[in-house]
């Protein structure tokens, strides 16, 4: 039992910290843990000041990919592919743009209004860092 709780403590300690990064136009300077998840499951779709809102991902094959699936969907990189799949083909969300590095999705990013990504560092692009539950990485 403890050796299972000692690699359940290292597995996600090993876990990078994730931060998020949005558009000048649309998001507000903090958002809770909720109401992100909300937004990257496609349930929010515009901003408060009308904005609609476009979610970009790392491809889930990628480390930061596979870390957002399983810290902000609960599940593994293969089964957000399959909830996304679901959704588009459902009507009910736009699919999310998913990128292979993160220096492309900073830049779109940053040159798109509404938009809003997860990344484990930031390069320095003209987007801004979105405080989690008042924290600049979580």
């Amino acid at each position: 039992m403890v050796l299972f709780a000692f690699s359940v403590f290292v597995l996600n300690a090993q876990d990078p910290s994730l931060t998020v990064i949005a558009n000048s136009k649309g998001a507000p300077a903090e958002l809770k843990f909720a109401e992100l998840k909300s937004i990257l499951k496609g349930e929010k779709q515009r901003w408060p000041d009308g904005t609609k809102i476009l979610i970009c991902l790392m491809k889930t094959n990628t480390a930061a990919g596979t870390t957002t699936s399983r810290k902000v969907y609960n599940m593994s990189g293969d089964d957000v592919n399959k909830f996304w799949l679901a959704l588009v083909f459902q009507g009910k969300a736009p699919a999310p743009s998913f990128f292979n590095s993160m220096s492309e999705l900073e830049t779109f990013v940053a040159q798109n209004s509404g938009a809003i990504g997860v990344v484990t560092q930031t390069t320095g692009t003209e987007a801004k860092t979105i405080s989690i539950d008042g924290k600049k990485t979580f």
